[in-house]
């Protein structure tokens, strides 16, 4: 397998040259990293080309990286069924940055697309109907993002007396707590059953 996937990225150096920043082979999978303005032309290669045939876009998801100079990174997933190979496509992103939409060329990339606006709040350039998809229209911020709270902005609940939803800042009912995700043995004082005979013993 390893061999394929090394033959398969030196094909693609060679027929896309600047287009492919850099390559990876790890846990039996290839990882290619492209730029914003080259995504389109890659995609269109890999699923045209008669030697490749990516044409199934599997999934569309970023990473967050805060302290870089491109905070985020999508992430494409595609599946060539003819020849039984897997494929994932990096592209950093700016902040600023609006990444081209793939509707075009895989209609797929529709859901997908809103789902990585929603919770990253990554703009497409040429999607047809970018607006969000998991959280609700009046949804402040993007959750996916690392500096988003864990608690949120706003809670939402059902008003018994107006006879609606109505949105709040969140309140929460104790402090929020801190889990250092230790043993719940450790550090515990405890006594489990039959120490004592032991104690009696000595």
């Amino acid at each position: 397998m390893s061999d394929a996937l090394n033959e398969l990225a030196t094909m693609l150096e060679l027929r896309m040259g600047d287009a492919l920043v850099s390559h990876e082979i790890a846990h039996g999978e290839l990882t290619i990293t492209t730029t914003a303005s080259h995504l389109v032309k890659m995609v269109r290669h890999l699923q045209q080309d008669e030697s490749l045939k990516f044409s199934t876009l599997v999934d569309i998801t970023a990473i967050d990286w805060p302290g870089r100079r491109k905070r985020f990174e999508l992430v494409y997933h595609f599946l060539s069924m003819y020849l039984n190979h897997r494929i994932r496509v990096k592209v950093p992103v700016a902040e600023d940055e609006i990444a081209p939409s793939l509707t075009a060329i895989h209609p797929s990339a529709n859901w997908f697309e809103r789902e990585v606006f929603d919770m990253f709040g990554i703009l497409f350039s040429g999607h047809p109907d970018l607006r969000r998809i998991l959280t609700d229209y009046g949804f402040r911020g993007h959750p996916l993002r690392k500096d988003f709270p864990t608690t949120g902005y706003t809670e939402v609940r059902y008003d018994e007396a107006l006879k609606r939803v109505v949105y709040e800042p969140v309140q929460l009912v104790q402090e929020y707590r801190q889990f250092d995700f230790m043993s719940p043995w450790e550090g515990a004082e405890y006594i489990l059953p039959g120490d004592e005979k032991k104690e009696a013993a000595k």
